[in-house]
């Protein structure tokens, strides 16, 4: 019976060891950059935290009464207070204290809820998520659909009143065009519920307030490298193996020229995540922006920082994602790698 041969074996022994050496280094390459980037988090979370807890400690004001609330309370119960949040110690004391229940995984308790912050925060994270993902993909699916159908060079009318509603879209305020969402198709219309409902119906006019203005920009930018790309040489070649104009956009073109647009993902999901602040509030959404606009009125410092903490490593999360696939999709960047 004929036996297959192990190419390992059969290969020369400096071929085999020239293998090993890379798979190696590869693997020390992989670990070094993970390390970075686990460096770079910590630096950006301790950046944020630290430049939160500085601004929070200049503003002026009785951080008792957000505890309290404006009821009165005798001397005895605002000693106890004070004494109990260590709200006599020096900044300093207090900014390390706060660190070091951070590294042991403690948020704090929330002043006006009553209740740990990482609980807070555990109640109201799902319906933000649900917000800022189906943003995020909405616009990427609106901007691949229009960005193929107006790089085409003979539709230049199509790509004139596209470019004109991206402009409009990019300039429109957000909270803006999310009540001018709700006065026709809720109120008007009544295509979709109100303000205050829960359930997939109600997170479609929110999804179109958040994704508008990414999704403008993305177009943008998708088509423009869209058409660098098509005159590269191997896309002409395919255009002469009788391919058609779109065959060639969608199969050739459009994973090379969506690069930029992932690159670029990055510093959207953060404009994002401040954007959520201002949709929950006109949509009266349950989540992270509400439930930080309501802790900034009560002056709950631990919730504002716990909250700022999640926001800056969500951002933190997105941006190693975008690195990870930008050297999976770019070939160029694992041959430099290597």
């Amino acid at each position: 019976m004929p036996t297959v041969a192990d190419p390992a074996r059969t290969a020369p022994s400096g071929v085999v060891r020239a293998q090993s050496a890379r798979r190696v280094s590869g693997g020390r390459l992989a670990a070094a950059w993970l390390v970075r980037q686990v460096a770079q988090a910590v630096l950006v979370l301790w950046g944020a935290v630290t430049v939160t807890f500085l601004a929070l400690t200049l503003v002026k004001g009785d951080p008792v009464l957000a505890i309290t609330g404006p009821s009165q309370v005798s001397p005895q119960v605002r000693a106890q207070i004070i004494a109990d949040y260590h709200l006599d110690d020096s900044a300093l004391s207090r900014y390390g204290s706060y660190l070091g229940h951070l590294v042991r995984g403690d948020l704090g308790t929330s002043y006006a809820l009553r209740q740990s912050v990482s609980s807070a925060i555990g109640q109201q994270l799902l319906p933000t998520v649900e917000l800022l993902v189906s943003s995020v993909v909405v616009a990427f699916l609106v901007a691949i659909v229009v960005s193929l159908l107006t790089a085409n060079r003979r539709r230049r009318w199509l790509r004139s009143a596209s470019s004109a509603i991206e402009v409009v879209l990019v300039s429109i305020p957000t909270f803006w065009f999310g009540i001018l969402l709700l006065a026709v198709f809720s109120f008007g219309l009544k295509w979709f519920p109100s303000v205050g409902s829960s359930g997939i119906s109600s997170l479609v006019l929110p999804v179109i307030a958040m994704a508008s203005a990414p999704a403008a920009i993305f177009t943008q930018v998708l088509r423009e490298g869209l058409e660098k790309v098509s005159e590269e040489p191997f896309v002409v070649t395919a255009r002469t193996r009788g391919l058609s104009e779109s065959a060639v956009l969608v199969r050739h073109v459009l994973r090379h020229a969506i690069l930029p647009l992932v690159t670029l993902s990055g510093w959207i999901a953060g404009a994002l995540i401040s954007g959520a602040v201002v949709v929950e509030q006109v949509f009266s959404r349950q989540g992270l922006g509400r439930l930080l606009v309501n802790a900034l009125g009560a002056r709950d410092f631990p919730l504002i920082i716990g909250i700022t903490l999640v926001a800056a490593l969500f951002y933190v999360v997105i941006n190693i994602a975008i690195d990870a696939l930008y050297q999976w999709l770019d070939p160029r960047l694992r041959k430099a790698t290597a």
